[in-house]
């Protein structure tokens, strides 16, 4: 075997990584960048178009089956008698899930193909989500591990899929797959109640009813599965992550500010019915919270790359977030859809960042694959904590006041994370071509 060691450093701050273009066109991370033969290929894409009408499709349903929960969870608890620690542990969950099931992505994918995956775990998503409505409380729990499981992989796979087909238009795409994850999440949190109601009051249908979207995101990647990308094998192995600091300030950004966002994903309406509000108004507010993220999230990187670093970017962002949070939580009713547009353009803002960092604190593709598995595996099962520490302490004081604290905590602890991986460094890994 011959063995190519490269050893990447940190560097030090006061010589910051010049940012190039090409960096603010790899927020979409490559789970089989460590697969040289598949970036080798060039496959051409015979219809374009019908790639991207598929690759939007799936994108659009990697958010439904978390968001079309928590407008729906006072409904769905009253009518299975679940109590609030049970409820938080449903919008847990999914979330753990998608950091535990992340890393199968990269070797599902070299065993069967990307694509092949994407189109069974699609079908699995579709499982999930009939499980979850229409089986009562176990087929609750488990199609929500179902779901939370398949949402993992496939959004491993996609942005990789993407910037290898799409290469010459990479920043484009990834302001076309975030719009996608923003509509979807947003379509999901609005229309969820109103569904259930027009199908006499049933929530298993306002929650059943995305599996559609699901089977028709199916049939239109199924022309896919007949293209070819070349063999698929290990060309680089990347060593010294789990030591390095960096790597786990950015794991732990990534972590909290998610846990957060689903935080919001999971409780928020609930909160919000809490204060007064109807299922369908807090929907409605969700929905509108995660469409204007769509803004931030395109912009906060762009911004956050003209300066030296990332730390100043990170603590406004955040600030905004916690501003939105706490004006959800205890500001007047009346201003709270300013509260709700704060907080989608801090999310919005947390989230790409999150993203921006794993890719310039990576000297190469190679070292941002890795480092993304990491952040997505541990992040995501430490952000999962987040939801599940709501229904305990709405649980444990029946209220909902209380819940400020987690959300001060997670901010700042979020804040310190994201003062160490703002700074222009480098992580310090072994770069091995086998």
């Amino acid at each position: 075997m011959n063995l190519e060691t490269e050893k990447t450093m940190s560097r030090p701050e006061a010589s910051p990584a010049p940012v190039r273009k090409a960096e603010l066109e790899e927020l979409l991370i490559d789970a089989e960048a460590d697969d040289e033969q598949v970036q080798q290929s060039h496959p051409l894409v015979r219809r374009p178009w019908l790639l991207l009408l598929g690759l939007i499709l799936v994108a659009l349903n990697l958010r439904p089956a978390l968001s079309s929960m928590a407008p729906l969870l006072s409904e769905v608890s009253k009518s299975l008698g679940l109590s609030a620690a049970q409820a938080g542990l449903l919008t847990t969950l999914p979330v753990l899930c998608l950091g535990l099931f992340a890393p199968l992505a990269p070797i599902l994918a070299r065993r069967f193909g990307a694509e092949r995956v994407v189109l069974g775990i699609l079908l699995t998503l579709a499982g999930g989500i009939i499980l979850r409505s229409n089986f009562g409380e176990i087929g609750l729990f488990a199609g929500s591990v179902l779901g939370g499981a398949s949402i993992g992989i496939i959004g491993v796979l996609l942005p990789g899929i993407v910037k290898r087909d799409f290469a010459k238009h990479a920043g484009t795409m990834t302001g076309v797959y975030t719009m996608a994850l923003c509509l979807g999440a947003a379509m999901a949190a609005g229309s969820s109640v109103p569904l259930s109601e027009h199908f006499d009051h049933s929530w298993a249908m306002g929650l059943g009813f995305w599996v559609i979207p699901a089977l028709v995101a199916a049939v239109f990647w199924l022309p896919q599965i007949g293209q070819k990308h070349g063999a698929h094998n290990v060309a680089y192995r990347v060593r010294g992550l789990l030591r390095d600091p960096l790597a786990w300030q950015v794991t732990l950004y990534m972590g909290l500010q998610s846990s957060l966002a689903y935080i919001v994903f999971g409780w928020l309406p609930s909160i919000l019915i809490g204060r007064g509000l109807t299922p369908t108004q807090a929907g409605l507010v969700l929905s509108g919270s995660v469409i204007i993220q769509l803004a931030s999230s395109l912009a906060a990187p762009w911004l956050a790359t003209r300066g030296k670093d990332q730390r100043l970017a990170i603590v406004v962002v955040m600030a905004l977030t916690l501003g939105g949070l706490f004006g959800c939580l205890y500001a007047p009713i009346e201003g709270l859809w300013g509260w709700a547009l704060l907080l989608g353009l801090g999310q919005g803002g947390t989230f790409s960042l999150a993203l921006t960092l794993i890719v310039l604190r990576s000297r190469d593709s190679h070292v941002a694959a890795n480092l993304s598995s990491m952040s997505q595996g541990f992040g995501y099962t430490l952000a999962s904590m987040g939801p599940f520490a709501v229904g305990v302490v709405h649980d444990w004081t029946g209220g909902w006041n209380a819940v400020g604290w987690i959300f001060g905590i997670i901010g700042a602890g979020a804040i310190l994370a994201g003062l160490g991986a703002g700074r222009a460094l480098y992580v310090q890994v072994v770069s091995e071509k086998v």
